[in-house]
């Protein structure tokens, strides 16, 4: 009988674990039995493996092999095990020592002709096994672009098992490489190129000076999705753990750049409006996966021709724009998904969305049904709602020339320090962060600056929680304006933006 241990990592959602591999041979007729709550994806390594092993050291043991993946509770997923279990097995059968295993995480796919294959995650799997106290991982070679930006794991790369087995023989080293250098202001438009609209070119910079989501309402062709698509451009670049948390999702999810891996500008993602409720929020069978909106973690959710998503869809986004993050459950247990972005919604005034209002064709009835789609609890939680007019003139100059990005940043980074400093001892960073009970007692407003917010309240024509969006609104305006705390022309200002009229 002989026995051998490996490390490999089980991923739910982004969180890992570690998943010890022990490899048993025994006596008795051959069989291999695989045991640990595998899918069924993981199942079939047994015959991905088995003929791996074979095609490259030229046997697999003709004893009894039993396979136990370790926490047994825990539901292993996926075929980044392959690897882990083939190498467990030739060191139980003694034909490549174990002196290396211990402390070292094996990731990949076996082709049936030994070659290692990538798998998604190794970005989150190696992560959790810094933290788990692991110093070394061996992965496939093409996934080595995102292994190498985890500090303190040493890392080599393989395109074949045999490659493998000649670095556990001490025979050759591995494959390494360093994290790429990137241009992280590539690819994103500047606002230069938009014409006009004055008003909605200001919500753009509240609404990232201050986190908060954002309704673009006007007929088609007005430079709403033009709008949209430059606000990461307005945004801080990401760094530090808020770089890593976003390239793990982007990682699982199997969307990484080879040529630049880290995620240092905000994300922007735009489904189609007939994308469905799993593809949205994150699904999928047995364990989920992520969807759009973990997608656009700390970046921003573009959903163009909100009206046309239905009911459904917008409502699924309440919870998440809430809690900055999506809970799924499955019959194979529930993940956790970070989705803590920007929404911002762009929609026409009506079904037939002429360019000039007078020409609509569309009856009230029409008008109500289409726009009430958008309902009332969601919208509620949109901070800034604009009306879009027709562009008048192409050259511009009727509301001057155009401010680029990088001088519209400029402000936006100053009023986010503003209130990142004042936040700091709460751990918020911007003012879409914050409860309203704060804003309301630690950090309250005088009568005077309130009072017409007050008088909304009254009338009903503001909610309480509309309320609480209101105060963050005016104070984003006031650390824009640079003054110390918001008086009652940004309170008023803000009402203006959370105006119903305009969606």
């Amino acid at each position: 009988m002989a026995l051998a241990r490996a490390w490999a990592i089980g991923l739910l959602g982004i969180d890992g674990r570690p998943v010890e591999i022990e490899a048993d041979i025994g006596a008795g007729l051959p069989r291999t039995t695989l045991v640990g709550l595998p899918d069924p994806g993981l199942r079939e390594a047994k015959e991905r493996v088995r003929a791996a092993v074979r095609n490259t050291v030229g046997g697999w043991p003709d004893q009894p092999v039993t396979l136990g993946l370790s926490p047994a509770n825990l539901p292993k997923v996926g075929s980044g095990y392959d690897l882990g279990i083939a190498v467990a097995v030739l060191a139980a059968a003694g034909k490549v020592p174990a002196t290396r295993l211990p402390g070292t995480v094996l990731l990949g796919e076996l082709a049936l002709d030994g070659r290692i294959r990538p798998v998604r995650g190794v970005l989150p799997a190696l992560l959790a096994a810094r933290r788990a106290g692991l110093t070394r991982a061996v992965v496939p070679a093409e996934s080595l672009f995102e292994a190498v930006l985890v500090d303190g794991v040493r890392v080599g790369g393989a395109a074949r098992l045999a490659e493998v087995l000649g670095w556990l023989r001490g025979e050759q080293e591995l494959l390494t490489a360093e994290p790429p250098a990137e241009d992280v202001a590539a690819g994103v438009p500047d606002l230069v190129d938009v014409l006009g609209q004055p008003e909605a070119r200001w919500a753009l910079e509240v609404a990232a000076a201050g986190g908060h989501h954002l309704l673009l309402s006007g007929p088609p062709g007005v430079g709403k999705t033009m709008l949209a698509r430059r606000l990461p451009g307005l945004l801080p670049r990401l760094a530090g753990e808020d770089s890593l948390e976003v390239t793990a999702v982007h990682s699982v999810h199997g969307s990484l750049s080879p040529s630049s891996p880290l995620v240092r500008v905000p994300p922007f993602v735009a489904p189609h409006h007939s994308i469905t409720p799993a593809a949205l929020v994150g699904g999928g069978s047995g364990l989920a996966s992520p969807g759009a909106i973990s997608q656009a973690h700390l970046g921003v959710l573009f959903l163009d021709e909100a009206c046309e998503f239905g009911p459904k869809l917008l409502d699924s986004l309440r919870t998440a724009v809430e809690d900055g993050e999506v809970r799924i459950s499955r019959q194979r247990g529930s993940v956790s998904f970070p989705a803590r972005f920007q929404l911002v919604l762009a929609t026409n005034p009506c079904p037939c969305a002429p360019p000039r209002e007078a020409d609509c064709s569309c009856s009230p009835s029409a008008r109500r049904r289409y726009l009430g789609r958008l309902s009332g609890p969601l919208l509620d939680r949109v901070d800034l709602r604009v009306r879009m007019r027709p562009i008048t003139a192409m050259n511009g100059r009727e509301c001057g020339e155009p401010e680029p990005t990088e001088q519209v940043r400029a402000r936006v980074l100053r009023a986010r320090e503003r209130a990142a400093l004042r936040w700091s001892d709460h751990g918020w960073r911007t003012n879409a962060e914050v409860p309203g009970p704060v804003l309301r007692r630690e950090y309250a407003l005088p009568a005077s600056a309130t009072a017409l917010l007050d008088t909304g309240l009254r009338r009903g024509s503001v909610t309480a929680r509309g309320a609480d969006r209101c105060l963050r609104i005016a104070w984003t305006l006031s650390d824009l304006a640079g003054t110390e705390r918001p008086d009652a022309d940004h309170v008023a200002s803000a009402l203006e933006f959370r105006d119903r009229r305009a969606a």
